[in-house]
Formats: C-alpha cells, structure tokens, sequence
C-alpha cells in the first residue's frame, strides 16, 4: 500500500469511528484514550502497518507510521508526545531485542494493552548521559539494578521499562535492560510539572533483580543502543509534533485578526522550516538510512518553532496567558521545557558543531 492509498484509507476509517476523547481532561484519562486508539487502530489494521510481520505487523514502509500518527494527531484524537513514545520504544526492541522476546512483547506496546517507559535520565545525568550512576551488578544468571531515574515519563502506568545501567566504567560499561515494572524493589514517584501534569516520575530501584535474557544487546551495548535510540526521537515522533503544532497555529490564526500577519508568519515560517527537515528525515528513514548526529540538527529547529509559536500566542493574545487557565496557558508553560527535554539546545548544538561541522577539534 502506497502512502496516498493508506492516508485517504485512514482518513475514511477515522471518519466513520468515533475515537474522540471524552472530557476527563486528567492525565491518567489522557493515558486511557491512547490505550483506546491504539487498541481501535490495532485491531482495524492501520497500527499495524510500517512495521514487521515478526512482531504482527503488515509490513510496507516505516513512513505509513508517520502517516497515522500525523492523522491521529491533526485530530487531537491523542497527545502527540505520549503517541510517539511507540517510536522511540518498538524499533529499539526490534534492533536490540533477543527475536523471541520482541515477537512476544512489542504487539503489547502496539495494541495498547501496555505502556512503557525509557529509564535514561538521572539526577546528575540528563543531558550528559554517559556520567550516569544506576549500577547492575550480577548475580548468578541474574543482575541486580540499583540507583535512580528522573523525568521518565509514564513510569505510573508502565509495565515495561527500557532501562540503561552501569556494568562497568566508561562509555563500554553501560547496559541495556527491559524491566518489567511490577518487579520488587520499584518505586515510582510522580513529578508534578509547572503546566499541571504528572507527565513525568523519578523511579528508585533497590536490588531490583532483573533475568539475565532480558539484556537488550550484550552486556556494555547500552550506550550504542542510546546513540541509536535518541534519533527516533527526533524522527517520526517530531512528525507527529510538527502536525500537532500546525493545528496551534490555525487555532491562533482564527482567534486573531488581519493586523497580526506578520507575527503568524514568522510563526509559520519557523513551523514551515522544521517541517521541510523532518521531511528529509523521514526520506532518509524510507531509504534505509542510519540516523545519527545530523537529528540534532531537528531538534534544535523544533524547539525553536514551538516556543516561537506560543511566544507568538502571548503576544497577540494579551493576558490569555497570565489571566486566565486556558489551553494557551499550559501549552505555552510546557513549550519553555522544548530547549530542555530530550538532551537540551546548547547540548545539540554542542553536537552539531563537533560532530556535523568538526570544530573545536585543536
């Protein structure tokens, strides 16, 4: 199935069902209605495209996943942050995954019967992932996890964590491991943010014993598995951003007037921008390309484009923002997060400069 064919497919599929979500505006509510749409989009057939026959999907191109997720967020039939989280999570498990355990697990991360979650950050180590502490020690066959996470987000509702330990020093000495989350010795505490939402939690794991077929790799893959990792962050999961922003805009655009032009534009242009970037982003995924370093280069761009956005969303629309609780409000408080969540803009920047320009090489 080509991309025109399956969009006008979804699209007709998406008008005939009713997915809207209700109105429990809560985060855990928001949580249920991606498990309902997935679970609906799963079993109509459409989740299921873009990925492997292995794990039960239909096959065809990785850009049929950025079809849907573009739909279903144009909609607002779901977050488009916590949606993509798919993306990030499943390609992982398919390339690091023993072939059994990805066949058994990632149908459940497809269909919505689970969430999961990425256990990367640590209080001393968020942007600078390789100085992180949590240490897994063997025993037996076994390993056991000690240390803790922060900002992970959906940790409350997750079954299943991709979680990164120390097994050793140095870059080599960091492991990938899935972790089921009922495990004993887990605690999860939510973090509730400036915008209102308990998107994210620390986690403390206290002799957590985690089997020793549940290493994602080989022991000492975790930091190649990260490098590989962060790029689908800023891929197919930025796709369905960008559509998400785009729906602001139009928003912002009908609740001003003629004389604001320029501002929407400079707004639009900066959307417009990221959104020609992730095109050949998404170009280069449907070739077989290998993404890397050149994705920071994405993330700084969107970054810029949301907080423009609602920057611009401040501006034109006086005191919407510091007087009243609207949607404006906690979508501008978590669009200042943009330059901070998923390694920050002068991190990126850092990376660009080194390892896409080779300066500071003396």
């Amino acid at each position: 199935m080509n991309v025109e064919e399956f969009r006008s497919g979804v699209r007709a599929w998406l008008d005939e069902h009713d997915l809207s979500p209700g109105h429990d505006g809560s985060f855990a509510g928001e949580v249920a209605q991606l498990a309902r749409v997935r679970r609906a989009l799963f079993d109509a057939g459409w989740m299921r495209y873009g990925w492997p026959e292995e794990i039960g999907g239909l096959g065809g191109p990785a850009v049929l996943r950025a079809v849907l997720g573009e739909e279903v967020t144009t909609r607002e039939l779901a977050d488009p942050g916590i949606y993509s989280m798919v993306e990030v999570l499943a390609p992982t498990m398919l390339a690091y995954a023993p072939k059994r355990l990805a066949a058994e697990m990632v149908p459940r991360l497809l269909d919505g019967s689970e969430q999961w979650c990425q256990g990367f950050s640590e209080p001393g180590s968020g942007s600078d992932l390789a100085s992180l502490t949590t240490r897994a020690l063997p025993r037996g066959d076994d390993w056991v996890v000690s240390g803790q996470k922060v900002w992970t987000s959906l940790a409350q509702f997750a079954s299943r964590c991709v979680l990164l330990a120390r097994t050793a020093p140095g870059h080599d000495g960091i492991t990938a491991f899935f972790l089921d989350m009922d495990t004993p010795g887990i605690t999860v505490r939510p973090l509730r943010t400036m915008h209102g939402r308990e998107e994210f939690c620390e986690v403390f794991l206290d002799d957590v014993v985690v089997p020793g077929d549940r290493i994602l790799g080989r022991p000492g893959d975790g930091w190649r598995l990260a490098m590989d990792l962060l790029p689908h962050e800023r891929s197919t999961c930025f796709w369905h951003r960008i559509a998400h922003l785009y729906t602001r805009l139009d928003r912002l655009t009908a609740e001003t007037s003629s004389a604001d032009d320029g501002a929407l534009g400079a707004a639009f242009l900066a959307l417009h921008t990221i959104r020609c970037r992730s095109h050949a982003t998404q170009r280069r995924l449907a070739d077989g390309a290998k993404l890397g370093p050149e994705t920071s280069v994405d993330k700084v761009l969107l970054a810029t484009a949301e907080q423009r956005l609602f920057d611009t969303a401040r501006d034109l629309l006086p005191g919407v923002l510091e007087l009243d609780e609207s949607p404006w409000r906690s979508e501008f408080l978590y669009s200042r997060a943009a330059t901070i969540y998923g390694g920050t803009a002068e991190i990126q920047r850092n990376i660009i400069a080194r390892r896409l320009l080779g300066l500071g090489r003396e």
